[in-house]
């Protein structure tokens, strides 16, 4: 789908189901052949331009720069439209298709964080620690990469903080425990066919949330869904410091420079909310610089670029494929 249509059909909403399967789908009338014919010239164009940028994403995402062994255990990827992890599959086969459908890989689909025995490809994983067997992929994305048009300004929103989700977790029972009845919070639990809650709320729109000034983003199995969509606004993020990261590189995000930081417990919550309710100058700084690092995610050749060199640096230190010259 055009990128235009896109974010005209998405203004405040979610992303199209329909367009996603349907441009899926589409990808299946061409034939693979023709994007494996392409494979070599377009890594060898990024090779030899060699664009910094491209390159630290794929080194971010893919962090394994020593040779290892998959074992004979592991077969090629299949692709499958059965139910369970369907976006899963069809982000994966996206790039894939480009690639010898002989050649072998690990895969995670799901929220899972913990690191892998071996170099796996998975949505999520810990930001802390030794996370190099967990490379990065652009995968679930309908659901996570979110960038809908926000047609007012900062200073036009509502002084408020809002924020909806299922709140099964204990960081997120804590938080609504806490801020579901303060006046100047809109919070709660949205959650269909649960038992009541005190902080149980209807659902809320990302376009009724979009006229919040502040919107809180909140960690839940893995990384919180919504952040994108609220760096790409002009609504502040608030956000204790992220502890899982993907495809967006979470653990690039500076506390302060792209986000409004809160204490784990979330006890300095009213003091931040009264501090860039009284200094738009320094929200309008950190829209600028969260909006800069959203940027970074919506050129669609240099998406595939990234995805693609990260499955060739696989494919390479798993000795599947000779090395970019």
């Amino acid at each position: 789908m055009n990128p235009l249509l896109g974010s005209i059909l998405n203004a405040g909403r979610k992303n199209s189901r329909f367009f996603y399967y349907g441009r899926n789908l589409l990808r299946f009338a061409v034939p693979a052949g023709l994007c494996r014919r392409r494979l070599d010239d377009l890594l060898r164009a990024a090779w030899q331009e060699h664009d910094a940028e491209i390159f630290d994403r794929v080194d971010y995402c893919n962090r394994i720069f020593r040779p290892f062994e998959l074992g004979p255990d592991v077969e090629p990827f299949r692709f499958t439209l059965a139910r369970g992890f369907r976006n899963y599959y069809m982000d994966l086969h996206e790039y894939l298709r480009y690639f010898d459908p002989h050649l072998r890989l690990l895969h995670r689909f799901g929220d899972e964080t913990a690191v892998p025995a071996r170099p796996t490809l998975v949505k999520a994983r810990p930001i802390a620690g030794d996370n190099e067997n967990s490379v990065l992929f652009n995968l679930n994305k309908i659901r996570h990469f979110v960038f809908p048009r926000d047609r007012l300004s900062f200073e036009d929103k509502i002084d408020r903080l809002v924020w909806r989700g299922s709140a099964f977790q204990e960081n997120r029972k804590q938080f609504l425990a806490r801020y579901h009845d303060h006046p100047r919070c809109d919070v709660g639990h949205a959650h269909r066919g649960t038992s009541p809650v005190p902080w149980r709320k209807n659902y809320l729109p990302i376009a009724e949330q979009l006229r919040c000034k502040f919107i809180l983003s909140i960690e839940g199995n893995d990384v919180a869904s919504n952040l994108k969509w609220i760096l790409a606004s002009n609504s502040l993020c608030f956000m204790a410091r992220p502890r899982c990261e993907t495809w967006f590189m979470e653990g690039r995000l500076v506390p302060g420079r792209h986000y409004v930081p809160l204490a784990d417990d979330y006890s300095d919550l009213e003091e931040q909310m009264a501090h860039y309710s009284a200094h738009p100058e320094e929200a309008r700084e950190i829209l600028r610089h969260a909006q800069g690092h959203v940027a970074r995610f919506r050129n669609p050749a240099r998406e595939r670029l990234v995805a693609l060199l990260v499955l060739q640096k696989y494919f390479e230190r798993s000795g599947q494929r000779p090395p970019l010259t």
